[in-house]
């Protein structure tokens, strides 16, 4: 049985005992996340929602707060002497998937 669920903006296929990294969620590492929006569940049957399956949810625990690789983001206006760098590092979370509940 596997679900498709939607956190930050992404969707993520996932089943029991995955283990998937997202964008940053508030908690400590063994704290329970819900993700109660779930587009589809596939199991003995498969079930579409319309947006989202009324009553299904997702149960993860949090694995680690991470942080992903460095991105440079490098403007240069040539012949006018004008240049910028950035860097950014985006905040992730990394979470086990415990369950699905069907509801």
């Amino acid at each position: 049985m596997f679900a498709v669920i939607k956190t930050g903006g992404k969707q993520y296929s996932v089943a029991a005992e995955d283990t998937i990294i997202v964008m940053h969620l508030a908690g400590e590492p063994g704290d329970v996340v819900t993700f109660p929006d779930v587009l589809m569940l596939v199991g003995d049957e498969t079930r579409l929602g319309a947006p989202f399956i009324a009553g299904a949810s997702v149960t993860a625990e949090i694995v680690a707060q991470e942080r992903g690789p460095k991105v440079i983001s490098f403007k240069k206006r040539r012949r006018q002497n004008s240049k910028r760098k950035r860097g950014h590092r985006q905040d992730l979370t990394r979470v086990r998937i415990t369950g699905l509940s069907v509801g």
